[in-house]
């Protein structure tokens, strides 16, 4: 049984994602300030982390620098917080996954399980090789046959986030919630827009080593052999 540790100050949201992360089978441990979670962190060894970034005692973004100095445990991070400054700054200091509030506790299930099936040296490593494309999550670059590829702020964050779910499809709705923020008031067809341009920053990776695939009826998703 896999073990989730929620650090949240509003009891009624912990007491929320409590119900159903035990539904789905999850060991739920609860902390609501950033010294108890540094210590549940500690004690119960979670294989993954819940981590709301307003404390009443620590930023969240202090607990995510501490468990990544002991760990490379997946932590998503949950806040209120959606603009994209914020998930940049999340995904460069080691966040798996950024969730804004308010949220369905059925698609933050959703996302616990999709993070927990990745393969580990997705988890753990700050890097991806996927053939002659190399993508540094911490340096925040990609090379592709050791060339550095020029890729906008916006469209980097893009193709962070479908490295770190290979294989997965996903609609351009889905994209603009977890990349543009909750709150970006563009249509769809910014997704369409930043795949092109993506597309034309990795025209030098091969096909049969993967590429960014339409998915007709649904959206996009980063295809890897």
């Amino acid at each position: 049984m896999s073990r989730i540790l929620v650090v949240e100050d509003e009891f009624p949201i912990a007491r929320l994602l409590e119900v159903y992360l035990k539904n789905a089978g999850y060991s739920v441990f609860l902390a609501s300030n950033g010294e108890d979670a540094i210590r549940a962190f500690q004690e119960c060894k979670p294989d993954l982390v819940l981590l709301d970034l307003m404390l009443p005692d620590k930023e969240g973004w202090e607990i995510l620098d501490v468990i990544r100095k002991q760990s490379s445990c997946p932590v998503i991070i949950l806040t209120a917080r959606g603009e994209v400054k914020d998930r940049l700054y999340g995904f460069k200091h080691g966040a798996d996954d950024y969730i804004a509030k308010p949220f369905d506790p059925e698609e933050v299930v959703a996302r616990v399980q999709a993070v927990l099936r990745r393969p580990i040296h997705l988890v753990e490593s700050e890097q991806v090789q996927l053939g002659s494309l190399v993508i540094d999550f911490t340096a925040r670059q990609a090379l592709c046959g050791g060339q550095a590829v020029s890729i906008t702020p916006r469209d980097w964050e893009l193709l962070s986030f479908l490295a770190r779910h290979p294989n997965q499809g996903f609609s351009r709705e889905q994209l603009l919630d977890r990349v543009w923020g909750m709150d970006y008031e563009g249509g769809d067809r910014a997704v369409d827009v930043a795949i092109k341009r993506l597309r034309k920053c990795l025209r030098n990776w091969p096909a049969e080593e993967g590429e960014i695939v339409t998915l007709r009826g649904v959206g996009y998703m980063l295809r890897v052999v």
